[in-house]
């Protein structure tokens, strides 16, 4: 079974086969929290060092070092258990991004755009990468300076000092297929690789529902208003600890005006005449373009 039959096979109507979301690791996968790690268990690494994950390769292909600790050298986020991949531990930790690589092991782009990971290395790293994230930004009580220690059986953290409790946070967003008759809104960032194209997107504010957020921007990075929004499907995206949440809405009027602050162009594209490159293909902007766009099947 080839990796696009296994996405299939997976996929349901209602989950989606999208990396980053458990469904890509679910058979291997189980939930973990650090308090319940045995540390004199060797066990898989998840080790980071800026965008790459380090890797052994067994032949050509990557995997997960396993064992003792692969890497000796200091940790900018010390290791830390979440969960368990093929029945054994699961550990992941972060190396300050100049470390050099260590011996015996291969650094790989681990971000969004990246071609040398599966679907399964991929989205493990991403689930390092959240875990690690909130873990750095939970070091230290935002309401009186306090150390924060480990709540049992969960990944958060409580005051030694005041008693406030903190729990992972997850930042939604919306992104958005706007369809008017058979052409479909695309935008392009400046940052973007030459010729990329991809669908509006950006953060829920408060005191605002999803579908407002899509409503509001749209018409804030383009001018144009839209109506009946649609939600299609989600995706968990670790860059680094955002909810993706896809819609599908309708044109109701007004003319493109580029929000030059955010976007350089913006442009009706139809099904036969796309622009010259799309948003890459483990990203739910993609699967919004395949499905609604393309037409093709989910």
């Amino acid at each position: 079974m080839d990796s696009s039959d296994k996405r299939a096979a997976m996929a349901t109507p209602e989950t989606p086969y999208l990396p980053f979301n458990q469904i890509a690791i679910r058979d291997q996968y189980r939930h973990g929290t650090p308090d319940a790690d045995r540390p004199e268990l060797p066990g898989h690494w998840l080790i980071l060092r800026g965008p790459d994950l380090l890797t052994r390769l067994r032949g050509e292909a990557p995997e997960l070092p396993f064992g003792p600790l692969p890497v000796m050298a200091p940790f900018e986020l010390p290791p830390v258990f979440i969960g368990t991949w093929q029945g054994q531990p699961l550990r992941a930790a972060r190396l300050p991004a100049d470390a050099p690589t260590p011996e015996g092991l291969t650094a790989l782009p681990a971000g969004f755009r990246q071609t040398c990971l599966n679907d399964q290395l991929l989205s493990l790293a991403g689930l390092a990468r959240q875990v690690l994230h909130w873990r750095s930004r939970s070091r230290i009580c935002p309401a009186c300076g306090g150390a924060p220690a480990g709540i049992p059986g969960t990944f958060g953290a409580r005051c030694t000092s005041c008693g406030r409790e903190y729990f992972p946070r997850l930042h939604p967003a919306i992104i958005v297929a706007v369809r008017r008759g058979d052409a479909f809104l695309f935008v392009r960032k400046p940052n973007w690789p030459t010729g990329q194209y991809g669908l509006v997107a950006g953060f829920v504010e408060f005191a605002e529902s999803l579908e407002e957020c899509v409503i509001r921007e749209v018409k804030e990075e383009t001018g144009i208003t839209v109506t009946n929004p649609r939600y299609r499907h989600s995706q968990n995206w670790p860059f680094p600890s955002q909810l993706m949440a896809g819609f599908e809405a309708e044109y109701a009027s007004g003319e493109i005006v580029v929000d030059t602050r955010e976007l350089e162009d913006a442009a009706w594209f139809t099904a036969a005449q796309m622009p010259p490159g799309l948003s890459p293909r483990n990203s739910i902007a993609r699967y919004l373009i395949d499905t609604c766009v393309l037409g093709l099947p989910a």
